[in-house]
Order: C-alpha cells, then structure tokens, then sequence
C-alpha cells in the first residue's frame, strides 16, 4: 500500500495557510529578507520623496513582509511588488511573487497579465532612472544604452522567474497525475487480486463437485454390482454350487477393479504431497484426477467411450439384470468429452436401477443423429423380490452429477417416474 494519504495528512501540521513547518520557516525568511530590502530601499525613497526616513523605512518594512502570505494570495504580492515598483522599491518581493503565481493553479490568462504589468513596470521605471542618470551626468553612454538598459532589465526580472514557475508548476502537476495514478492503479489491483481470489475459490469448488462427481461415477457403479452379485451369490451358495462360483469370481474381478480405479484416483491426488498446498494449483490437480477418475482401460489411459457400452451391459446382465439395448442411426465417434458424458450417463442409470429397481427389465436407446446423440434409460417397475434383495443405499448425488455433466456440454437432460411405475432417464448431449 501506498503512504500517499498518510504523507498528507502527516504534512498538513505546519501553522496557519503553510502545509509544514519547513515550509512557513522559509516563507518566514524570505520575507524578512525582503522586508530588509524594502526598509533600506525606502530610505533614499523617502528622501527624494520629501517624506521623513523612518515613514520610508516602515513602509519598507510592511512592504516586504507581504511575501508571508505568497502561498495564499500570490496575486496580491505581485500587485503590490508592482505598485512599489517606482519606488525602486521590492526586487526580490517581484521576483519571488512571480515564480509563485506561475507555480500556482492560477488561469494562464491571469500570469500573462500580472507578468506583463510587471513588464511593463520595470521598463518605464529602469527607462526613467537611466535617462535621469544619464541628464545628471552619471552616465556618458550613447542614448542606445536607454531602452537596451530597460528592455534587458525588465526582462531579467520578469521572464526568469515566470518561465522557472511555470516549469515547476507543470512538474508538480505532472507528479500529482502520477500519484493518482499509481494510486488508482494499486486499487485497481487490490480489486483485481480479491476477483482473483474469489475465483479460484469457485474454481476450488467446481473442481471438488468434478472430483467427487468422478469416483461417485467410477466407484459407485462397479461397487453396486458387487453387492449384487453378492446378494445372488448368498442366494444360490446352497441350490447351486457352479453358478455361486461364478458369482464369486465376478465379485472378486469388479473389486479388483474398483480397487484399481480407486487408488489411481487416491494417487493423483496425493501427489506433491510434500509440496506447499499452495504450491500446486488445486485446478491442475482436479484435472488430473478427474483423468484418472474417469476409467482406466488396461494399460490405456484414456476414458470410457461408446464403444464400451456393450461391455457395459454385459456386466449388468451377469449381475441379472434383463437389458435391452437398441441403437439408431449411423454409429460415428465423437469428441471424447461426449462419449464419455454419454457413457456415464448409461452407467449411472443402469446403477440406479441395480440400487431401486433389481430385477426390473431395463431398456438402454441410443440415437444417433446429425448435431447430437440422444440416449435414454427406462426401466420397468420393479418386482417386490427384487427390489430390496440387494439393499443398496443411495446418496443422491447420481442424478444431479449426470445433470452437470449433460449441461456442461449444452445439453439437455430429463429424469423421472414412468405412467407405468418405473423410472425414465434421457439425455441430449450436442456432437460438437
């Protein structure tokens, strides 16, 4: 942060007008310098005046002390240092009044006339004092030397100071522009680093919801057939000895499996464990292991795609589900996002009918059309034996992770009970 208030506030202790101490000891003597000119400039006034020395050099004196009060009213120093001007009276008083007109805030219009009748002034007064001189017999120069005098002398009192103030006054403003603006640009960074921080906070979030919404997807539905196949294995232990085997089997294969998915996943985001949390950024590591959640197909690393939908199937079949798969259109690839969004769409579905509806028969469609793929999942009303044989829990977060995934892509997506008591899920994922 910067001090810019702070310094102000800090300055603004000096007495009266004067921003600081320093600056009023200054003013202070500068006026007392002039004050001295002016009193003992005052004196031969005085006496060509016909006035007593000592009115002279009192008014001398108040005279000079009008620089007091150039910060204030810099118009009224030039004034008066350009009404004592015949007097040959206030160098230093004209001098310092200028520069601190030019210096100000004051109308250039304003400068430009105050200067010129101080030009104006000084070379009549300077023209007059030479020619007296010059009649008195002081001076034996040619009368060339009369105005060369005035004009170089009303000059050199009058536009050093002007052209000096107007630099200062131009740098001094220069530098204010540019406090402001690095003020101005510092909040707008403090703004710009509280948007930043709001938005990896939400990316934080959206990165939670996709991890989570991954090994629900993953996990959920391989875990759910296990205790399926459980179930029917507990069944048929007794009755027959073959088929408990095979049940066994498939039990063992789809936990080795979800194992396997799982401590991938369990990996990625372990990684850099031993780094600073904030070292890694927690949008890279959802990445990764929304790649790693996504299913891992032996030694490829890539997700799951239409092409799997079979297989799919296949395994809800051997858990004794009665599906029915239909596909229209002419079957083409996707981009992988939409294949795999459609494939856990399937996946999740054929899931909760594993959990609400065993037993039910189940018709998987899939549609391929020209800008988009449509699928849909409908399941029959569920038999009674079926229904709580598995005692599957739910956690509700199945349908609200297909609905992200669907709309994610700008697709549509529809759940809901059948007329006939079933269950009905439908999606339409755009191709591209």
């Amino acid at each position: 942060m910067t001090t810019t208030g702070e310094e102000t506030t800090a300055d603004l202790r000096g007495p009266l007008w004067w921003a600081r101490w320093r600056s009023a000891a200054f003013d202070m003597s500068l006026a007392a310098v002039s004050a001295v000119e002016c009193a003992m400039e005052g004196a031969p006034f005085a006496r060509d005046a016909g006035i007593p020395v000592e009115a002279g050099v009192v008014f001398g004196l108040f005279a000079g002390l009008v620089l007091l009060v150039r910060r204030q009213w810099p118009i009224a120093v030039v004034l008066v240092a350009v009404a004592i001007t015949p007097a040959q009276m206030g160098f230093l008083m004209g001098i310092v009044g200028l520069y601190t007109l030019a210096a100000s805030e004051m109308p250039r219009r304003i400068i430009a006339s105050l200067a010129g009748m101080q030009l104006v002034g000084t070379l009549i007064v300077t023209f007059v004092r030479v020619r007296q001189s010059m009649d008195q017999g002081r001076l034996t120069v040619g009368d060339w030397f009369i105005p060369f005098a005035a004009i170089v002398m009303s000059l050199g009192l009058t536009a050093p100071p002007v052209l000096l103030g107007l630099y200062v006054g131009a740098r001094r403003r220069l530098m204010e522009s540019l406090r402001e603006r690095a003020d101005s640009l510092e909040r707008e960074l403090q703004l710009l680093a509280e948007r930043a921080e709001e938005r990896a906070e939400w990316a934080r979030g959206e990165e939670r919801t996709r991890i989570a919404r991954e090994m629900h997807d993953v996990v959920a539905h391989r875990v759910s057939l296990m205790v399926v196949h459980a179930a029917a294995l507990q069944a048929v232990a007794r009755k027959d000895p073959e088929k408990a085997v095979r049940n066994a089997a498939l039990v063992g294969d789809m936990g080795r499996q979800a194992l396997t998915e799982l401590r991938e996943m369990l990996g990625v985001l372990r990684s850099g464990g031993g780094q600073e949390r904030a070292s890694v950024p927690l949008a890279v590591v959802g990445v990764a292991a929304a790649a790693a959640a996504s299913r891992v197909v032996e030694e490829s690393g890539e997700g799951p795609c239409l092409e799997e939908l079979e297989e799919l199937i296949g395994q809800s079949a051997a858990a004794g589900m009665v599906v029915d798969l239909s596909v229209e259109g002419e079957v083409r690839s996707y981009a992988a996002e939409v294949e795999q969004t459609a494939f856990r769409v399937v996946q999740e579905a054929l899931t909760n009918v594993h959990k609400h509806a065993a037993g039910a028969k189940t018709h998987v469609r899939l549609a391929h059309r020209v800008a988009e793929i449509a699928m849909q999942v409908e399941n029959e009303p569920p038999s009674e034996a079926g229904s709580s044989s598995a005692g599957l829990p739910s956690g509700g977060n199945g349908l609200v992770g297909m609905k992200e995934r669907v709309v994610a892509l700008g697709g549509v997506f529809v759940s809901g009970p059948t007329e006939a008591g079933g269950f009905r899920v439908s999606a339409v994922i755009p191709a591209s």
